[in-house]
């Protein structure tokens, strides 16, 4: 995923499939914007290869919700490889995987290394009416909200109102 970082690359994967107005909005069904974010993140802006990245972009959508097993992407990477490449800076992998399926290769192998380096810090955003994803880089791992300013603000005042309106109540 090209000169991005490949978590960062994911999230915005994740999180193309926003909630507006109550209505999920789908940011790679228009197909000049999808080419575009394709080609943004080192792609070729094909339709095969956005049918592949929107089929590992709803796989990980559902594994990190957890209503999918994590086993459900192993299809995404059959017949891909990784060959060593040696250098005088050491070993490196190159992934060896069709044009048109690299990109979400590329999204599962971000996933993996997201699992193993900060476990249990990707995940859906706390709002029950939010479809986004963060990625938890605090040092207490509590994050909770994709956006403080956005999702964490309504929560926050909609639980103060609930108090307050069951204090005036009782």
């Amino acid at each position: 995923m090209a000169d991005r970082e490949p978590q960062e690359t994911l999230l915005e994967l994740l999180n193309s499939t926003p909630l507006i107005s109550g209505a999920v909005q789908d940011e790679l069904a228009d197909p000049e914007a999808a080419e575009r974010w394709q080609q943004a993140h080192g792609g070729t802006g094909t339709v095969d290869e956005l049918r592949n990245l929107m089929q590992a972009r709803d796989a990980l959508q559902d594994v990190v919700r957890g209503t999918r097993p994590a086993t459900s992407l192993a299809p995404l990477l059959e017949g891909v490889t990784s060959r060593p490449r040696l250098s005088c800076e050491g070993v490196s992998w190159e992934l060896d995987a069709p044009a048109e399926r690299r990109l979400a290769v590329e999204a599962v192998l971000a996933w993996s290394e997201a699992q193993q380096a900060l476990p249990g810090r990707l995940r859906p955003c706390a709002n029950p009416e939010c479809r986004l994803f963060l990625i938890d880089r605090s040092k207490t791992n509590k994050a909770r909200w994709c956006s403080m300013a956005v999702c964490g603000n309504r929560m926050k005042a909609r639980r103060h109102y609930q108090r307050t309106k069951g204090a005036t109540s009782a």
